[in-house]
């Protein structure tokens, strides 16, 4: 049996001494190493997407791959694709960083400086479980793509330009076509999410912000079950308890959000922060709300842009939705597209506040009359995106696949970079 073998090295001169020495290994297929955790995730999504037998046995993690930290890439993987055996490569062999990383989903650690021997047994080791595994599972596309259900998330360009009555009209969209579906507030500092649904509720976000390992039962005492059909994780009432959510903690709250629900819709508000980079980050599709205005549309190409600096998300994998927009604006969705490198939908929400002011004064925007222009669009939207169908139903609409991304690890927020 060949063992195809992925290799994710940042450093050129480690890359070259694994290739070296896995191209020595009997019955070995190794890969050209790619440089960085992202990379490395879209890859292997995209050799899921293509064929499930395209997926390689193992993959090689070098303790400095980045932008994500090793540890965390691997638990990434391992979600994500579960039977793919994924081997540490360190020069920390010892006992504590062997315990982190069969926590975190590695089927083996390689010590620095690599030997023949031990890279031909752990790989060997590895390459057999996920032959065990795959023979198991019945090599199933829906079990090796990914646990549970998908993630959007919405952000804002600037603040005022809609991203929170967005977030909450694609949720209420897919929960009347009968998905379950959860809508989450990570505007930790100034979350709306309650206030626009009437909702008020001693648990938030915040309180799961501790908690390793989210039970079923730990994550339904923290979501409140609202009467639209909507699972509600809100943000903190107090502001400053929006710290204690950070990249980590979102990254354990969005997976266990999506082992449960089909489609979990994140408010990711206007300001960077390490959790909402994460979400955006970990997101199958990521939509950036703007206006058609100077202000707004450059707010929303210097947002692209960071995050395209961050590794956070490229452009072109960023659905831009034009809100506020009339047939009569100088600025259309085409330029928008062409100045931030994006890819606008096709459907632009209208300019029509007077059909939603009594509703969002009310804190009642699930009571919006169906005969809303603004409603039909931001519905004709969802199912646009594929929110309201799964991604292999054959009815969902050809820009049901727009914007789709592989998730991907978190881009940790550097010091000193734009906020």
């Amino acid at each position: 049996m060949t063992t195809r073998i992925l290799p994710a090295v940042g450093d050129p001169d480690a890359a070259r001494a694994i290739a070296t020495l896995l191209s020595q290994l009997p019955a070995a297929e190794p890969a050209a190493p790619v440089p960085d955790s992202t990379s490395l995730l879209d890859t292997l999504a995209r050799m899921a997407t293509e064929s499930i037998d395209e997926l390689p046995e193992v993959v090689l993690v070098h303790e400095r791959i980045g932008p994500a930290p090793a540890l965390e890439l691997i638990r990434e993987v391992a979600l994500r694709f579960p039977a793919v055996g994924v081997v540490l490569v360190s020069s920390d062999a010892g006992p504590g960083l062997f315990s982190a990383a069969m926590d975190s989903g590695a089927r083996g650690l390689i010590g620095l400086p690599l030997s023949y021997e031990e890279l031909a047994a752990r790989v060997q080791a590895a390459a057999q479980w996920s032959v065990g595994v795959r023979r198991h599972l019945g090599r199933s596309p829906e079990t090796l793509t990914g646990p549970g259900g998908r993630v959007v998330t919405v952000t804002g360009a600037k603040g005022g330009v809609g991203a929170t009555f967005t977030a909450v009209q694609f949720a209420l969209a897919a929960a009347a076509s009968g998905r379950r579906t959860a809508l989450v507030d990570l505007d930790l500092q100034a979350g709306d999410v309650g206030s626009y649904l009437d909702v008020q509720f001693r648990r938030s976000i915040a309180d799961l912000a501790g908690i390793q390992d989210i039970s079923p039962r730990v994550l339904q005492d923290a979501v409140y079950d609202d009467r639209t059909g909507l699972a509600l994780l809100l943000a903190p009432a107090d502001g400053e308890r929006g710290e204690e959510v950070d990249d980590r903690a979102a990254r354990h709250v969005i997976a266990a959000l999506r082992g449960r629900y089909e489609l979990v819709v994140i408010d990711c508000g206007t300001q960077m922060t390490g959790a909402n980079a994460a979400a955006v980050e970990m997101a199958d599709i990521a939509v950036l709300v703007t206006t058609p205005d100077v202000v707004a549309v450059r707010a929303a190409k210097r947002m692209v842009r960071m995050w395209e600096r961050l590794q956070v998300r490229k452009a072109e994998d960023t659905a831009m939705v034009v809100n506020r927009w009339s047939k009569h604006t100088e600025i259309q969705p085409a330029l928008i597209e062409k100045i931030t490198k994006t890819r606008a939908t096709r459907t632009p929400v209208p300019a029509a506040f007077k059909e939603l002011q009594a509703v969002v004064d009310a804190g009642r925007v699930q009571d919006l009359d169906n005969r809303s222009t603004v409603k039909q669009a931001l519905w004709t939207l969802a199912g646009e995106l594929g929110l309201l169908t799964t991604p292999d139903d054959p009815a969902q609409p050809p820009g049901g696949t727009l914007a789709v991304r592989a998730a991907g690890p978190v881009a940790r927020l550097r010091r000193g970079r734009e906020g």
